[in-house]
């Protein structure tokens, strides 16, 4: 609840959708804060949680067979995928993984709202890290420097043309 006053404080009106990583009642914190706001679930973060039940040699495969249910058009699609990740060897092999999604199910539904371009930008980190990384000044020891504001509305408007371009221009 913290965050959510500073944001406030900062001049923060609104927030259209909150990727959260599972944190215990951070999505009630944000809606209290901003009521519009949609709680989404990482995807990311909730493939890693898979991950923890699945041995090393197995990763590559599990994550492959997990990508149908987060590229699926729509939500129908989506559990669909789920469902036949669950009955299939990689699920039956694993019988945690599609439980736990099953339980993130309801913050993970906001995601399927948005056109696939949308989506990459919400939840995959690859072009919002390789915007930032580009607009960011690195320091002689090796580590970055807080963004001006306008190295952040470069990253904003990077971020945003990837979506258009499928690739990331900063």
């Amino acid at each position: 609840m913290r965050i959510d006053n500073e944001l406030r404080n900062r001049g923060v009106n609104d927030i259209l959708i909150a990727v959260v990583d599972g944190l215990k009642g951070f999505p009630k914190a944000i809606n209290a804060a901003f009521l519009q706001t949609l709680a989404q679930t990482c995807i990311v973060h909730l493939i890693r949680t898979s991950l923890a039940y699945v041995s090393w040699q197995d990763r590559r495969e599990v994550v492959a067979a997990l990508k149908p249910i987060y590229v699926a058009p729509t939500v129908e699609a989506a559990l669909q995928a789920l469902e036949a990740f669950e009955t299939g060897p990689w699920g039956r092999k694993y019988p945690a993984i599609a439980p736990a999604w099953r339980r993130q199910w309801q913050q993970v539904v906001p995601f399927f709202a948005f056109p696939p371009e949308v989506r990459r930008i919400i939840d995959t980190p690859t072009p919002s890290r390789a915007s930032t990384a580009s607009c960011v000044p690195q320091s002689a020891a090796g580590g970055t420097s807080p963004p001006t504001r306008r190295q952040r509305n470069c990253c904003i408007w990077s971020c945003a043309m990837s979506a258009k371009t499928g690739r990331c221009s900063a």
